[in-house]
């Protein structure tokens, strides 16, 4: 049954001062969205709870694409599409590039943005784990204060994120020292296109001489909330990809499969374990299948793992896309 529009209440504030002066006044009344794709859905299936909605779509505040020396920043408003058109995102950030083409359709990708793929909150969300890799920050403001965090520990648990109810994602800076670093992004869904991800997987390793100097591996649609492999990448830090440190790569990623609980796989074991391999030449990565012989070993749980997430943190209306 769809949804019945005059029961819904839409403001649309001229500014960022404005909006943010809004949600100081009467937090956690107005869910603040941009481009809509995700609400739209809901709305169009008659399953919007929310009724008031504040929309920030025009707030050029957080909109552009700024580019320095040490980092770029990008605008909570930037779209798929100007991440892909971007030149130097391209050429030195293509893993952010890749889950920008994964996102749904066209129609979506020029619509949808980067800060409501991350303030959604969904742990099958495409760029995220992207976003772990290259150790992005985020910029959060309000009435009250304008703060930077660390993207890795934003999320807490399923749906839940270190955003309080008057505050709005405004930025997302990501250092420039990946240049020289190989990089991977692979999601598996069941389609090729326009598929809500099963597995996301994010790598990127620096190679010198043979030897993995660094390495950062994120995975999306495996747990509550996206994970950093921490373990999985120390198991590879300082090393030459052999068959033994590869082995021990291995071990850890089973070590945190696990069931998710995202739209995409609810109460099902996620697509099973990722195999980082011949790091030496390229990042390459093999995602199984076996649900039967993972469940089997987790008994159908989500294990506590080293990598695994805390949950813990304040719930959070969403901004969708």
């Amino acid at each position: 049954m769809r949804a019945f529009i005059p029961a819904y209440d839409l403001r649309i504030p001229g500014s960022l001062s404005e909006a943010l002066a809004l949600l100081a006044r009467e937090p956690g009344v107005w869910q603040p969205f941009a481009g809509g794709t995700d609400l739209m859905v809901l709305l169009e299936a008659g399953k919007l709870p929310h009724k008031r909605f504040l929309s920030v779509a025009k707030l050029d505040d957080l909109r552009g694409i700024e580019v320095t020396s040490a980092d770029v920043t990008l605008g909570a408003l930037t779209t798929y599409t100007e991440i892909q058109n971007h030149r130097v995102l391209r050429k030195e950030f293509s893993l952010l590039c890749a889950a920008a083409r994964e996102t749904g359709s066209i129609a979506t990708q020029n619509r949808g943005t980067l800060g409501g793929n991350i303030v959604n909150a969904s742990p099958a969300a495409d760029s995220p784990p992207a976003l772990l890799v290259y150790d992005a920050e985020i910029e959060l403001v309000s009435a009250r204060v304008v703060r930077w965090l660390p993207y890795h520990g934003f999320h807490t648990g399923y749906k839940k994120m270190q955003l309080a109810s008057d505050e709005l994602l405004r930025a997302v800076r990501l250092p420039r020292r990946v240049k020289k670093w190989r990089q991977y992004y692979r999601k598996v869904g069941t389609r090729k296109a326009q598929a809500i991800s099963k597995v996301c997987f994010a790598g990127a390793a620096l190679v010198e001489k043979g030897a993995i100097r660094d390495a950062r591996i994120a995975l999306g649609s495996v747990a509550p909330i996206v994970l950093r492999a921490v373990k999985t990448e120390d198991a590879l830090f300082g090393n030459k990809a052999t068959p033994t440190v590869i082995a021990a790569a291995r071990e850890w990623h089973h070590g945190i499969s696990a069931p998710s609980i995202s739209l995409s796989g609810s109460k099902r074991c996620s697509a099973s374990t990722f195999v980082v391999s011949r790091v030496g030449t390229k990042l390459s990565i093999t995602a199984g299948s076996d649900h039967r012989r993972f469940c089997s070993r987790h008994g159908g749980r989500h294990p506590r793992s080293p990598d695994g997430p805390v949950a813990f943190g304040e719930a959070r209306p969403t901004i969708f896309h």
